[in-house]
């Protein structure tokens, strides 16, 4: 759904095609849409994007988190910088507090502000749909608004607790800049913010090689997050 206050063909057409190129990598059909124009609501130029999608798995494959135990480990995807998420707090650390432009050129991202703030959401369908068909993938966390904090703890059973390793985690430079520039604590950044981990999974120990060399083969770089440990509450 598209809406706005004077509809732009060549600005539609291109929103459309960046969210078809998105259904293609998740393997999904684009089935319809919706566009409303209404002027008294969006200023010249504004727009808004709304949508969502439909999936359908065998009851017996659902992935509930009930099967992980303490001793179980923890698998990390990268993700591709901000996703979709925190951006309220960096527009207002970027553009009204430090009052940069998008177009300002920062070396560390090798590239002008607003070309890492508009890195497209990864989609991870295509490895996750792979993985589930040839592992027990015992739980699985998708890293969006809440970060680490609110997110991980979903996959959980109760007594469960994630005792979760940052180290090995490769934190993109935009995170970085975002952390120093704002002097955000980094309880604040984990819990806002993906930082360099997009999809969080919970697999068996006698498992976990054999997934982290599949990953690895498949092009992924997987990084060790921790182990479920038992912890009440």
């Amino acid at each position: 759904y598209i809406a706005t206050g004077k509809l732009e063909p060549s600005k539609a057409a291109d929103i459309v095609k960046g969210i078809a190129n998105g259904c293609i990598k998740a393997k999904a059909a684009l089935i319809g849409g919706e566009t409303a124009e209404m002027p008294g609501l969006y200023g010249k130029g504004e727009y808004d994007v709304a949508g969502f999608c439909v999936g359908v798995v065998d009851k017996k494959k659902i992935i509930t988190g009930e099967k992980i135990i303490a001793g179980d480990m923890l698998i990390g995807l990268p993700s591709s910088g901000l996703h979709s998420n925190g951006y309220s707090l960096v527009r207002k650390l970027f553009f009204d507090i430090l009052d940069w432009k998008t177009d300002k050129y920062l070396d560390e991202l090798g590239c002008a502000l607003g070309e890492a703030l508009m890195v497209p959401t990864r989609i991870y369908a295509d490895t996750i749909v792979d993985l589930v068909a040839r592992f027990d993938i015992k739980g699985m966390s998708h890293i969006t608004g809440g970060g680490f904090y609110e997110n991980i703890p979903r996959m959980l059973p109760a007594g469960l607790s994630a005792d979760i390793i940052t180290q090995f985690i490769n934190i993109p430079p935009i995170l970085k800049i975002i952390q120093r520039e704002g002097n955000i604590n980094l309880d604040e950044m984990y819990s806002t913010f993906n930082m360099g981990i997009g999809i969080v999974l919970t697999v068996g120990k006698d498992d976990y090689s054999e997934i982290l060399k599949y990953l690895t083969d498949k092009g992924e770089n997987p990084v060790f997050l921790g182990e479920i440990i038992q912890r009440d509450g």
